[in-house]
């Protein structure tokens, strides 16, 4: 832990609130659920100092009601990119000169603010607008978010004091500059703390921001501006902007003080972006920081001596949490013949307990998925697997949008390994199960390694430490986040860094110190005490 000057308040987990029944917490979310759902919002972009507004209006509904209108977003063209871009530029100098202890505070308060006063509003504003329940609302948009915060803080002060070795009559030292022009943060709408975080971590290091959050979250990317704001972040340091992606793109990817990318999407999207980049290249004051986290195809892998009963829950809840809209999700499984009958029931037995509906109502494990491109996606693989003789439906499988966009947890079982639904991502409540010969275990594990271009999160299911062991090992490159007897979600800021490879990232492990260290550019400095005045050196003296 530093200590002196670069002493900071030692960052721990956020606690998990609960929300039972008649807690504080729960009266107070629900009261500014309704406050939030009876009152329309007009939400501006946030550009220097200016709270901009234009004449395009777009709706913001939740997923689960989406005749609802919660308000109004101001939509923006080029001009408004190039604006925050010379925004951003003009407000670099300042910022990356301020010292690291003042920038650090401006988080630390974010933090606290979001732990305390704006809890409630955070939770709601994506409980609404993503149609996340109250459980996974608050390990995200909360506890997720206040972790990146205070444990970026903590990251920080540790990559200032690394410092070299000096010798006698010299003094070497580094500084971590930030990077020379603008980032660019383009994230996604899953999660509210990836949204908050990939502006603020960039941007603690010195760096000014241009953050275009996906369009369907802009109504809690509104909160967090508001969260900065109020802890004193400078105007220009982040740069909030809702305008069409190419229409960024083409303007950020041409200009000269591009300085790098902090991205979480889709893995279309993110080699577009690169492809893009290396065109322009030559068009760069510096190279680009790319910095990417993308896709997955996560798997569970059970051993023939795993506990049935764990690995049906792990599905359940690695297939189906905040259904199956997370990175992480669990979307295929490979079970050996001794147990499919008991995993399988199991699993059924889940499904028909799990309630759907709304998040307003507490009870529902299950809500909608997040607009109707995404319900067409996924249902069209579902419609496939129906009409498929290589695949069979055993839980779930219906779908309806005239309300919300529901789509029931749903399940199959494939007799092909390659199955599409084995190797594509779906991004929804869709989960694969492949039954395998129980002693063919390497076989399998090679099987897995093998069917998907993705490599982000992974679970092994096994008694057996042999077994763990060789899984361990033989799946080395297909997870960058690799469980043991846990299901493949959930990682946790400081305990679990996050990130892939292959096609799901460029695996800088968000929560951690290697992130941070891509947002800086080093100089190393040597300063000699007693200079030279003579060129010779004793090895050209005669005897």
């Amino acid at each position: 832990m530093a200590t002196g000057f670069f002493n900071v308040p030692t960052p721990k987990n956020e606690t998990v609130l609960s929300y039972a029944p008649n807690s504080p917490e729960r009266k107070k979310l629900k009261e500014t659920l309704a406050e939030f759902r009876a009152t329309k919002v007009d939400v501006p972009m946030y550009i220097g100092g200016e709270e901009v507004r234009t004449d395009v209006k777009h709706t913001m509904n939740p997923p689960h009601d989406h005749k609802h209108v919660l308000g109004h977003y101001s939509y923006g063209d080029a001009s408004h990119v190039a604006q925050a871009i010379d925004a951003a530029l003009e407000a670099k100098s300042n910022w990356e000169n301020m010292a690291w202890e003042h920038r650090a505070s401006i988080f630390l308060k974010a933090a606290d603010l979001l732990a305390g006063p704006y809890r409630a509003k955070i939770n709601a504003a994506t409980m609404l607008a993503q149609s996340k329940s109250a459980y996974q609302a608050e390990i995200d948009a909360a506890c997720e978010f206040i972790d990146f915060l205070r444990f970026n803080v903590t990251y920080m002060t540790q990559i200032y004091q690394q410092q070299p070795q000096s010798s006698d009559g010299i003094w070497n030292r580094v500084e971590q500059r930030a990077l020379e022009g603008f980032v660019f943060a383009l994230t996604p709408f899953n999660f509210t703390a990836i949204a908050g975080n990939l502006p603020a971590s960039a941007a603690m290091m010195g760096n000014t921001i241009v953050w275009k959050p996906s369009l369907a979250q802009v109504y809690s990317a509104n909160i967090i501006m508001q969260v900065f704001k109020e802890a004193g972040l400078p105007d220009g340091v982040i740069n909030l902007i809702y305008v069409d992606g190419p229409v960024a793109g083409d303007i950020i990817f041409n200009h000269a003080d591009f300085a790098g990318i902090h991205f979480t999407g889709s893995t279309g999207v993110f080699q577009h972006i690169w492809k893009t980049i290396g065109q322009n290249i030559h068009k760069y004051k510096a190279y680009p920081r790319i910095v990417g986290e993308t896709g997955g195809k996560d798997f569970i892998v059970a051993h023939k001596t795993a506990n049935p009963a764990q690995v049906a829950t792990a599905i359940t809840r690695g297939a189906f949490e905040f259904q199956g809209q997370k990175c992480s999700a669990a979307s295929r499984a490979y079970i050996p013949s001794n147990m499919w009958d008991e995993v399988k029931g199991y699993i059924q037995e889940d499904l028909k307990d799990i309630s759907m509906g709304g998040v307003e109502d507490f009870s529902n494990f299950f809500n909608a998925v997040i607009d109707e491109k995404a319900f067409d996606k996924i249902t069209g693989y579902i419609g496939n697997a129906k009409n498929s003789d290589s695949v069979e439906v055993i839980g779930g499988g219906e779908y309806d949008k005239s309300k919300g966009y529901f789509i029931q947890p749903t399940v199959l079982l494939t007799k092909d390994p390659m199955y599409v639904t084995m190797c594509e991502e779906i991004f929804g409540p869709v989960i694969t199960i492949y039954v395998y010969d129980a002693d063919k275990f390497e076989e399998t594990l090679d099987l897995v390694d093998k069917t998907a271009i993705y490599a982000l999160t992974g679970a092994i299911f096994s008694k057996d430490r042999y077994a763990i062991e060789l899984a361990s090992k033989k799946l080395v490159n297909t997870a960058g986040n690799f469980y043991i007897n846990d299901k493949p979600t959930g990682a946790v800021v400081g305990q679990q860094p996050f990130g892939g490879g292959r096609a799901s990232g460029t695996n800088d492990k968000a929560g951690s110190m290697i992130n941070l260290l891509r947002w800086v550019s080093p100089r190393t400095i040597k300063e000699t005490f007693v200079t030279p005045t003579d060129y010779r050196y004793p090895f050209m003296e005669e005897k």
